[in-house]
């Protein structure tokens, strides 16, 4: 089964945890997952992040073909459904406009077409009194029979790992700290000092 990734999963990425900078190991993963079929996302969620004009706007221009999907017959006709669905259910009207124009209602399109799964960090707000407020894409999937998934414990089932090579962790550990004081744990403190000094008096 294929996955297809909502735009916040990669914004969270870039914007806290795994930043290109911090965490290359994630970007490098999802590459792999994307040149092996296993993972792509759709035209409208390329359009939300070529939007920001950052760094992650720039990895969104430099997939591969074929990554971010476009609507094709299939699409819209599911696309219909979910349109139905929405615009009947019991959701304000504010709400059912920010889910039929940003990329959510595609996404569960696409997944509903082609028996995918959604990997997003939203989740179903069953009973709570804020669901009318927003429609929420693990919603619309359950509406639908669409599997759906947290990203994280995707991640985890998914085998995703990104550690060091043993070569580069040698390196890294021989690595001296910015401060140029290799192991000191305190400031103001020897190597060999095993903890903070001792409260006067």
């Amino acid at each position: 089964m294929a996955y297809v990734i909502d735009t916040s999963v990669l914004i969270d990425a870039k914007d806290f945890y795994y930043g290109f900078d911090l965490c290359p190991g994630f970007w490098d993963w999802l590459d792999q997952e994307i040149t092996a079929g296993e993972v792509m996302s759709i035209a409208r969620v390329r359009k939300e992040l070529t939007d920001r004009e950052d760094e992650l706007a720039e990895w969104a221009r430099t997939r591969p073909a074929g990554f971010f999907r476009d609507e094709d017959a299939a699409v819209a006709a599911a696309m219909t459904r979910v349109s139905d669905w929405a615009t009947a259910g019991d959701f304000r009207d504010d709400a059912k406009r920010e889910f039929l124009d940003k990329a959510d209602s595609m996404l569960v399109a696409h997944a509903l077409a082609y028996g995918q799964t959604v990997v997003t960090h939203e989740v179903h707000n069953a009973g709570n009194a804020n669901q009318r407020k927003r429609i929420k894409i693990p919603t619309a999937c359950l509406a639908f029979a669409v599997p759906s998934e947290l990203a994280f414990p995707w991640l985890r089932r998914r085998g995703a790992r990104f550690v060091l090579p043993p070569a580069m962790t040698r390196v890294a550990a021989a690595a001296p700290r910015a401060d140029d004081a290799p192991g000191v744990l305190f400031p103001g403190l020897g190597k060999d000092d095993a903890g903070p000094p001792a409260p006067a008096g």
